[in-house]
């Protein structure tokens, strides 16, 4: 019992640390976050990623117990209290034609997913996990004024945002009969997008850029506080070949459910120091803080197969597509398109069974992707390729427990060198820790 307090405490603090750390700090380097509600977290745990991302048909992997949150009818195939927490590194380049390019990196705890066995058919989960994802700052510089030919002045543009939305789920999931499984969770979306831009003009003087004296610059901030329910829903269906051998179907959906968003909008004034840096400022032009409005999400199918010799092989692959043309702020659409993407992996054990070849035991995964965003910029769809890699690493078992260390890799691009745009060359490193025990259970002396 000591054991299961120390790691419910643990938990505690861990679900405490990312709720702040999710609402305050921005974890992503990217200028397409400034698009709807920002860059969309795939809710995926490490050992689906490293797969290419598959999960609508997936519940248990090499034997393992797994939270699959993407469908909630897994969860009635987890038989074991299976907990699974996890952190997430990405690394970016960014490059667009006649510009250097620039790098960034980024680093935060990823997910706490907890589930807990209620019959031989049936689980709950719950848990934190981040749900969008918004962090960008760029410059564009004019010279002159265009209108004054004479006039050499700089003006620098600077457009910048940061936060993100997190999802708190809850969620059930149950067999009926042998091979079908179905399952709902209900979600609290929550967090704050923030963007400002501003308008600043300077003077080359000998080549050193300075303000320009009696000059009053501008800034305009805009946020979202943003905070509602969601509901997403599944089901699995399996046919058996034998008593190893499965070929799972699966459907999973969201619902275009409403989020309540409470906005500000703020234009000011100031003056900059002989530095460059913001000094003196000035009264606000606009500061309007606008009643409760509402964020209308859109509607999400997914569809998988998966094909799985039950500790030896998996193989999979899930197309998914979301309405993001409904997205709208406030009764404003967002102008999106809507998105697709496909999604193929698998896994591979040599003999989980051994124990003297520890290298025979890993799970070995491999995937890749592709994604048409919801985003076209500059008359241009943005699109992400991406290949994926990743390992399962069982730790030794202890007094009844099963442990597993998952690390996955994705390394990708998004977006084009055409038409203006920015190329991003990404890698994202995912590590997870599930543990699998027996809690919760009565013993019997004879």
């Amino acid at each position: 019992m000591i054991k299961y307090t120390r790691f419910l405490i643990t938990l505690l603090l861990a679900v405490s640390s990312f709720a702040a750390f999710a609402q305050s700090t921005a974890t992503t380097s990217s200028p397409y976050s400034r698009y709807g509600i920002g860059d969309i977290d795939p809710q995926l745990m490490p050992q689906n990623i490293a797969m290419g991302g598959i999960g609508v048909a997936t519940n248990r992997i090499s034997l393992f117990n797994n939270i699959n949150i993407v469908n909630p009818a897994s969860y009635g195939a987890i038989n074991l209290t299976t907990i699974d927490i996890g952190i997430y590194s990405n690394f970016l380049t960014l490059s667009q034609a006649g510009a250097a390019s620039q790098k960034n990196s980024n680093f935060r705890l990823s997910h706490v997913a907890f589930a807990i066995p209620v019959t031989k058919r049936s689980a709950l989960s719950f848990g934190l996990v981040p749900y969008s994802e918004r962090g960008y700052n760029y410059k564009n510089t004019v010279k002159g004024n265009g209108a004054i030919p004479a006039d050499t002045n700089l003006t620098n543009y600077t457009y910048s945002g940061d936060g993100g939305l997190s999802k708190a789920y809850f969620g059930y999931g149950f067999g009926i009969g042998k091979h079908l499984l179905i399952g709902a969770n209900v979600s609290y979306i929550f967090g704050t997008l923030k963007d400002i831009s501003t308008t600043e003009i300077n003077t080359n003087i000998n080549g050193v850029i300075y303000p320009l004296p009696g000059t009053t610059n501008s800034k305009i901030e805009s946020s979202n506080s943003i905070a509602g329910l969601n509901y997403d829903y599944g089901v699995q269906y399996s046919v058996d070949f034998s008593d190893t051998k499965h070929l799972t179907f699966g459907y999973s959906g969201s619902l275009n459910s409403k989020l309540n968003s409470t906005s500000s909008f703020i234009v000011s004034q100031y003056f900059n120091d002989n530095s460059g840096n913001e000094d003196i400022p000035l009264d606000s032009v606009v500061n309007r803080q606008s009643a409760k409005t509402k964020i209308k999400l859109p509607l999400t199918n997914r569809f998988g197969i998966s094909f799985q010799n039950d500790g030896k092989f998996l193989v999979g692959a899930d197309y998914t597509m979301s309405k993001w043309s409904q997205l709208s702020i406030g009764g404003e659409n967002q102008g999106l398109q809507d998105s697709r993407t496909f999604n193929i992996g698998g896994q591979y054990t040599p003999n989980i069974a051994t124990l003297r070849n520890y290298l025979a035991s890993v799970d070995y995964r491999l995937g890749a992707l592709y994604d048409e965003t919801y985003m076209v910029v500059n008359n241009t769809r943005i699109k992400r390729y991406a290949v994926t890699a990743g390992v399962g690493m069982p730790l030794r078992p202890n007094n009844g427990s099963f442990y597993k260390i998952n690390i996955s890799a994705e390394v990708g691009r998004r977006g084009s060198l055409v038409n203006g745009l920015v190329r991003e060359n990404y890698v994202n490193i995912h590590l997870g820790f599930t543990l699998n025990d027996k809690w919760f259970q009565k013993y019997k002396f004879d």
